[in-house]
């Protein structure tokens, strides 16, 4: 696991260029930064190849849509708050249909 200094969170989606994947990577990123905010120092887009969407948080891989598929919003801020903010409630995207 990658050490980090007090308050260090940061995240970076790498996503596919040939795919044409960057307006979803900003798209997502967008979302992230306005949900952690405040605990967020860096949010970085990495281009990549081959098929690539990869979100990490301190370089630790939270979602691999090679393995998930494409994530939905909700999913994505849940794996990165259960990191930089646990027990943080995501308010109103958190509930369930049940609710």
């Amino acid at each position: 696991m990658t050490e980090r200094t007090a308050d260090a969170w940061r995240v970076q989606i790498e996503y596919c260029t040939q795919c044409r994947w960057l307006p979803r990577a900003a798209w997502l990123a967008q979302e992230l930064l306005t949900t952690f905010e405040s605990e967020l120092t860096e949010l970085s887009l990495k281009p990549g190849t081959g098929g690539v969407f990869v979100v990490r948080v301190n370089d630790e891989v939270v979602f691999d849509r090679r393995e998930q598929g494409f994530p939905e919003p909700t999913a994505v801020k849940r794996l990165v708050r259960d990191r930089v903010a646990p027990g943080r409630s995501l308010g109103h995207s958190e509930r369930t249909a049940a609710d």
